[in-house]
């Protein structure tokens, strides 16, 4: 059996070291076990990268130390990826505001992943955004995508 694969956004990355929200920083670990026993194909992009690079120290090292512990691809932003990120916003998927996150998940559409893991409840685990996803996936040759948080993830073992 293939293993599902997954793309992780920021959020994932910085609940693994997020003392103030414990369920979700549990949650978060639990998963990240799962992803260092290779039970998952990895994918995130550069976008997340940046937005780690912006995180100030001494969390931005502990957050590249946990990335160091896993197998993973980084997808750079093509010109298609731009493409599904504008049309999620032409759609009213999401906002100009959004672009990172529309670029998240256009990373994950066009490189096939089955799921896209975040705790970013606002612009991606949320209805309006998974329907349309799904929508704009299939109405552009896309396979379909679900969009969970890492509880959910973990909950479906």
């Amino acid at each position: 059996m293939r293993k599902l694969k997954i793309y992780l956004d920021t959020s994932v990355i910085s609940h693994l070291k997020h003392e103030d929200a414990l369920d979700k920083m549990t949650d978060t670990l639990k998963l990240w076990e799962e992803i260092k026993h290779n039970k998952y194909d990895v994918i995130t992009s550069q976008i997340t990268i940046e937005e780690i690079e912006r995180c100030r120290e001494p969390k931005q090292s502990i957050l590249y130390e946990f990335l160091s512990e896993i197998n993973f691809t980084i997808i750079e932003i093509t010109e298609e990826i731009e493409q599904l990120a504008n049309q999620i916003i032409s759609q009213g998927i999401l906002t100009p505001k959004s672009y990172d996150d529309c670029q998240h998940i256009a990373t994950a559409v066009i490189s096939e992943c089955d799921i896209i893991v975040s705790w970013n409840f606002k612009h991606m685990v949320n209805i309006k955004t998974i329907n349309g996803i799904r929508a704009i996936s299939l109405l552009s040759g896309y396979r379909s995508i679900d969009i969970y948080t890492p509880s959910t993830l973990i909950e479906g073992d």
